[in-house]
């Protein structure tokens, strides 16, 4: 599959993620959608990121803020139903609150 037909798919399901947290209370904002190799370079020199492999860079990740009752939320125990329905999405589909060694809350990716 080529990267345009993974890109779109990914949007696709960024869609359906903005309307399941909708459905649950969240007002959503955007973060970053795409980061340029510069930009990266900081984020690693600085550990807001640990690779210079980030799927920002291909266009497959997202950042979103999540708000309810006009908070930010970066609470996994909150957010975990959103990042569930993200990942049941599609088996490509992965939550950076999940990750083991670097959570991420606010990162939602497709992995190729």
């Amino acid at each position: 599959m080529s990267l345009v037909q993974e890109q779109f798919l990914f949007i696709q399901d960024v869609a359906r993620l903005i309307e399941f947290c909708a459905d649950h209370n969240f007002v959503i904002t955007a973060g970053e959608l795409y980061r340029p190799p510069e930009m990266q370079k900081i984020y690693v020199q600085t550990g807001r990121s640990k690779t210079m492999n980030s799927k920002h860079g291909q266009r497959l990740a997202i950042d979103l803020n999540f708000f309810k009752d006009g908070k930010l939320i970066y609470d996994v125990g909150v957010l975990r139903p959103v990042g569930e329905f993200w990942q049941s999405l599609s088996p490509k589909n992965s939550a950076g609150m999940f990750w083991k060694s670097f959570k991420d809350v606010p990162h939602f990716e497709r992995r190729v």
